[in-house]
């Protein structure tokens, strides 16, 4: 890693990507984008993970036709998700191109954090769409296995599945939260670095070797 990193780069420096380049932007937009969607979707999940009221079969019913009107939106609205999450790879992707010590450490995570959080919507979120789009649960074939085994594979029940997928949004909502709070703190080192170089700037100002110096020039 000694070669990847450049550690003459600064937060002083001409070619730094820190908090306030176009990069980062691109990173908190698509970050802030999926997790308005989540917060949107925070209703429907509540009953099945904070509350310990029973939830009724009515609202199961409603939740799974709300979750396949959302898969079975027009092509425009999936595409446009894969453009965001794009997006936001391209800026970890500009940030972390010969990044600084401070790139590494703050990109890198956020990197690995956003890998995590398209991980989950990919293998948990998209499959279970997949499956309550299918109508796999109402299919005679499914209703005729009892240890939930259909074609070979195991397959959660309905309320189950739904639960997971509720859980599924939480773990993808937290890791994105995970995302801002690593470029918050770029931003607040940054910060910290320019506030302890004013301090030894002005403490050298005003050191009597300094004033000293002043008045011989004088």
């Amino acid at each position: 890693m000694g070669g990847y990193i450049d550690y003459s780069k600064t937060t002083k420096s001409k070619d730094y990507r820190g908090s306030g380049s176009f990069a980062t932007f691109m990173i908190i937009g698509p970050t802030c984008f999926f997790l308005g969607i989540l917060f949107a979707s925070f209703p429907y999940d509540f009953p099945l993970l904070w509350t310990k009221e029973p939830v009724t079969e009515n609202y199961y019913d409603q939740l799974e036709a709300h979750l396949r009107f959302m898969h079975q939106s027009p092509p425009l609205i999936g595409r446009i998700l894969n453009i965001m999450v794009s997006v936001g790879f391209f800026g970890l992707f500009i940030k972390l191109f010969r990044p600084s010590e401070a790139n590494f450490l703050f990109d890198g995570a956020s990197l690995i954090l956003y890998t995590i959080g398209v991980a989950v919507y990919v293998s948990n979120i998209v499959k279970g769409l997949r499956t309550i789009s299918s109508g796999l649960w109402e299919s005679d074939e499914f209703q005729k296995t009892h240890d939930g085994r259909f074609e070979g594979e195991f397959i959660l029940g309905r309320e189950d599945s739904l639960r997971v997928l509720a859980a599924s949004n939480t773990i993808l909502a937290l890791v994105l939260i995970g995302v801002l709070v690593l470029q918050a703190g770029q931003w607040y080192a940054e910060k910290r670095d320019s506030d302890d170089e004013a301090a030894a700037a002005e403490k050298k100002e005003s050191s009597p070797s300094s004033k000293a110096a002043t008045k011989k020039k004088q």
